[in-house]
């Protein structure tokens, strides 16, 4: 009987402790993506942006972030071009060419992909956040401007995914004067080589030097 009684407060236990792992709040969910994202810095991240504007249609770019360092690649209308750059140089390669171009660094590039990574950094400050949807693999947040939010850079609402195995976001979606943007497929971990400018890769490119 003792054996019984032990099973099955073992069994309590479990299933107890389970429920308490399961059952977190959107603050705590958020939170702990915010901690998981903390390893962008050390490692180095890699994402697709798509920006979809209205009649001209969607624009995706892929990106890798590596301390001072990044990688873009656009592709528009099977037109490839790649931009590098490490925060004193700027390397393009225009695929329709066969062209590189290398220019003194320019800030906007990865201020672009830095203002559009604001959007996950302390989401729920300003923002009403509700869990819309939860399956096996995800948690669905749709996160709206509070009225007590006075901040007019804020963008009024987006939807995040964010997934039960890393807790780093799956997407993010975000809609302001008719545009779109979403960023997706986060991973951790880039290495040197996928952020630097290797010119033996594009052998017989024509190299355009304005520094």
């Amino acid at each position: 009987m003792n054996f019984f009684k032990k099973a099955i407060s073992c069994l309590f236990a479990a299933m107890l402790a389970g429920t308490l792992l399961i059952a977190q709040t959107p603050d705590e969910i958020i939170a702990r993506m915010n901690q998981e994202q903390k390893r962008f810095d050390s490692e180095g991240m890699s994402m697709i942006m798509e920006i979809k504007f209205p009649i001209i249609g969607t624009f995706g770019t892929t990106i890798y972030m590596l301390g001072d360092k990044y990688k873009m690649i656009t592709e528009v209308k099977g037109n490839l071009t790649t931009h590098w750059s490490d925060g004193v140089t700027d390397w393009e390669y225009d695929s329709s060419d066969n062209e590189i171009t290398i220019e003194k660094a320019k800030p906007s590039g990865k201020g672009e992909a830095e203002s559009n990574m604001k959007m996950l950094e302390g989401v729920t400050d300003g923002y009403d956040v509700k869990l819309t949807k939860e399956t096996d693999e995800a948690w669905y947040f749709h996160c709206k401007k509070s009225k007590s939010n006075k901040d007019k850079s804020d963008i009024k609402a987006m939807d995040l995914v964010v997934s039960k195995a890393t807790y780093l976001p799956l997407s993010v979606k975000a809609k302001e004067n008719g545009i779109t943007v979403i960023l997706r497929d986060f991973a951790v971990g880039v290495s040197e080589k996928d952020v630097t400018f290797d010119p033996a890769d594009y052998p017989g490119a024509k190299i355009v030097d304005k520094r």
